[in-house]
């Protein structure tokens, strides 16, 4: 059974799908972090980079988003790269465009207005990557507004399909200057459906015109469907069996919304009533707390590690607690790395990991087994919504891949840097503190000539002092002529101290 379950909170929206039972995807969306891929802006240009042909430009969305001459110009390979597809040579201009010998500042100057889209999601301090070149999606079509390209998306393999849709594309009537890709779903729509769908593409595209006419200021023009709507027809394109929903507005507008499209496929949408919470009844809550761990366990008895670097993702694979009394060490090592694979590809899915991947399987001896565990891998990564590409193993059992990253990693949106280690994961030892304050103490009688000194300390490495240290800085002072007394501050961090001067009270600045 496949199903999406769709958990509503005021400040958080949570969208799960499950085979089976099996956590297979999870999105989760905050309210104020919604997606901002696909919404359409007026914006105003703040400042041109010439020296990479690049500008800023103020949207209203916070940080100022960022746009490449490449995103300006008519970029026909972007397109079939954005959308999957192969556009037909048949009915897409072939005049020829020397448009890459153009710099821009021919383009764009400072305080103009211009009509953008978001691209790509802002991460951190960066802001939104924008196009100039808008595309608006429907159910079954894309509509390109300023681009006369037409096309039928790679995805759909069935032949006669294909052909079919290429005819109904080539002799289709519509603006000159304006395009259109067929998406997957539209293999079962009828061609009154896609007419009608390209009809309102086109009244939005008039609308969205006349909105940017009559905005004053930067502005948000059009918004891309929300992740009620896209739960939807998720499940409409995958098939699924059902929606379960536990917010009953939510669920009277997924049935008003589905209504329209009943006839294509029989969707269950249900409305949750059970007091036990949703996600805590089909276990997705465990799930979703083993996607914030670093260490994974897999059926035999393996694990995996999963770190992150400033400039990529790393995954161990680790043979753990698996039998190791077997005959065939070989064979008992691939069916690790195979449920590994599995694994990883479900893993990076839920943690939504973007950008590049190294997977260090264990060592395999023959190329076949290594061929055997790659192959797992890549169609395990078919499944995933965010284009990936993988390159082989090399002779270490090393997977190079790498991931579309549309949004902020799962761990990104709910954790921030630790205030004790500043996102190190770690912390001094209390041996490592202690030696430091020998060091320092040294300092504060001999340079500072401090003589009446009390030691100011965290209560956890006070006690460790207490047993191990203070004798030896007692007496230590006592040599230099100094009197050393104890103290203890619990708001302080483990790993900090200072000295008090205590004929003042007053703490010695070094």
């Amino acid at each position: 059974m496949q199903e999406i379950l769709l958990n509503i909170e005021s400040k958080e929206i949570r969208f799960a799908s499950l085979h089976n039972g099996q956590l297979v995807d999870l999105i989760v969306e905050r309210k104020k972090e919604r997606q901002l891929t696909g919404n359409i802006y007026k914006g105003k240009v703040t400042n041109i980079l010439h020296s990479i042909q690049s500008a800023f430009i103020d949207i209203n969305e916070g940080e100022n988003g960022f746009i490449h001459i490449s995103d300006i110009l008519e970029n026909t390979k972007k397109f079939e790269q954005l959308f999957d597809m192969d556009f037909d040579s048949e009915v897409t201009s072939t005049s020829p465009n020397n448009d890459s010998d153009k710099d821009i500042n021919e383009l764009l100057k400072p305080e103009q207005w211009v009509l953008v889209q978001v691209v790509k999601e802002p991460m951190g301090n960066k802001g939104a990557r924008l196009t100039s070149n808008v595309s608006i999606a429907g159910r079954y079509l894309v509509l390109l507004p300023n681009s006369n390209h037409r096309g039928v998306s790679r995805k759909i393999e069935d032949r006669q399909a294909r052909e079919r849709l290429k005819k109904f594309i080539r002799s289709f009537e519509m603006p000159q200057d304006m395009g259109l890709i067929l998406r997957t779903a539209s293999c079962t729509a009828t061609p009154d459906q896609l007419i009608d769908e390209t009809s309102d593409l086109i009244k939005q595209w008039d609308e969205i015109k006349e909105n940017f006419q009559k905005a004053a200021e930067p502005k948000l023009l059009f918004e891309e469907s929300d992740i009620i709507k896209r739960a939807l027809i998720t499940a409409l394109d995958k098939r699924y069996d059902r929606i379960l929903v536990d917010d009953y507005p939510t669920y009277q507008l997924l049935k008003r919304q589905y209504a329209r499209y009943q006839t294509e496929h029989s969707l269950k949408i249900e409305f949750y009533r059970d007091k036990i919470p949703m996600f805590e009844r089909f276990q997705v809550e465990r799930e979703i707390e083993k996607t914030i761990r670093r260490k994974i366990w897999l059926p035999s008895g393996g694990y995996l590690y999963f770190d992150r670097t400033e400039a990529m993702h790393t995954v161990d694979v680790n043979s753990g607690r698996s039998q190791t009394g077997e005959t065939d060490v070989e064979e008992s090592l691939v069916r690790i790395n195979l449920e590994a694979a599995e694994e990883i590809a479900r893993q990076v899915r839920l943690r939504n990991v973007g950008g590049l991947i190294i997977c260090d399987f264990i060592d395999m001896k023959l190329r076949k087994n290594q061929r055997r565990v790659l192959e797992k891998l890549k169609d395990c990564m078919k499944e995933d919504s965010a284009k990936c590409t993988l390159l082989g193993m090399s002779e270490f059992g090393l997977v190079e891949m790498t991931r579309q990253r549309s949004r902020g990693s799962l761990t990104q949106m709910m954790f921030c840097a630790c205030p004790y280690c500043n996102g190190s994961g770690m912390v001094k030892t209390h041996e490592s503190v202690s030696i430091e304050i020998e060091r320092l103490l040294k300092k504060v009688i001999g340079y500072n000539q401090q003589f009446g000194l009390r030691l100011i300390t965290h209560p956890e490495l006070d006690r460790y002092l207490s047993i191990n240290d203070k004798s030896f800085l007692k007496k230590l002072s006592e040599e230099l002529n100094a009197h050393l007394d104890y103290g203890v501050d619990d708001h302080l961090h483990i790993n900090d101290f200072y000295f008090q001067s205590t004929i003042n009270n007053k703490k010695i600045e070094l």
